[in-house]
């Protein structure tokens, strides 16, 4: 059998390790549910790992090389996929978030991270982290613009955002930072780059009043929901978790304004918060 080359880390990583894995795992005349069996995960997510949707974790990568007898080379290469720009408990999510064909979302309090401007992002940034110096925010609001990125695609993702009443009256770093964060958000909308309603105070009572959603789907794999709390995230392929939220965005978008009167609240009060006497 010929030795698998060592990947680059930097080129795709997740996609050439995960073809590697389907390789392998081929040879050895495997299913996907029969190499997942003995970790206790579905033959769907084997297939997330080898699609590269999700990140091989150093205790499957071991796994496989003795499985599939590949001499050390997930265990190696795994090592090197480990390091993250991102969160501990966000770093699977933004990964496969890259490669989603279609992301619905919801938020409580703010305005998704896609979605935010540099003076908004670095607002918040300052605020989770108070001793940061200057150079690390700058740090942390350019990842965040990097990850933006994925939504200057002309087709894809389809973005889908239910943003709570709640996020656009908190007044993030003042009413300029605000307004300037709604004028981009209302810009996005206007350039179909973003599918947006506003859930108002008025809806009462709602299913996603518990915290945040994410629901991502792909073109080669099954879709993904992400929960997260305070610096906390879970991410499930769980088909029946998956059904549940689902049904929980459905709610959300049907107390929602409609995308024009959504634009419509979201530029009134841009124009608000321009015209407010700063401090």
């Amino acid at each position: 059998m010929t030795r698998p080359k060592d990947l680059d880390p930097s080129s795709n990583p997740r996609a050439l390790l995960g073809c590697e894995l389907r390789h392998a795992r081929e040879r050895a005349g495997l299913s996907q549910e029969a190499l997942g069996a003995p970790l206790f995960v579905s033959g769907s997510f084997i297939g997330q790992l080898e699609s590269g949707t999700r990140r091989m974790h150093m205790e499957y990568a071991v796994y496989f090389d003795e499985k599939l007898g590949t001499e050390g080379f997930f265990t190696r290469n795994c090592g090197a996929l480990a390091k993250s720009k991102y969160p501990d408990h966000f770093a699977e999510a933004a990964e496969a978030e890259a490669s989603a064909t279609a992301i619905r979302h919801y938020l409580p309090l703010l305005i998704p991270g896609l979605l935010q401007t540099p003076a908004y992002a670095a607002e918040l940034f300052r605020t989770y982290r108070p001793m940061a110096t200057d150079d690390e925010i700058k740090e942390l609001v350019a990842t965040r613009m990097d990850r933006a990125c994925l939504i200057d695609h002309p087709t894809t993702p389809v973005l889908w955002v239910v943003l709570d009443e709640a996020a656009l009256q908190r007044p993030v770093g003042g009413p300029a930072t605000m307004a300037e964060a709604l004028r981009h958000v209302a810009d996005l909308a206007r350039r179909r780059r973003v599918i947006l309603q506003v859930l108002p105070f008025s809806a009462g009572a709602h299913a996603g009043m518990g915290g945040s959603l994410k629901i991502m789907e792909f073109a080669d794999a099954p879709p993904l929901c992400f929960l997260e709390g305070l610096d906390t995230g879970r991410l499930t392929d769980d088909p029946a978790t998956v059904a549940r939220h689902n049904m929980t965005f459905s709610l959300l978008q049907a107390l929602g304004h409609t995308p024009q009167r959504s634009l419509a609240v979201i530029e009134s009060m841009a124009h608000d918060y321009a015209h407010e006497e700063q401090p």
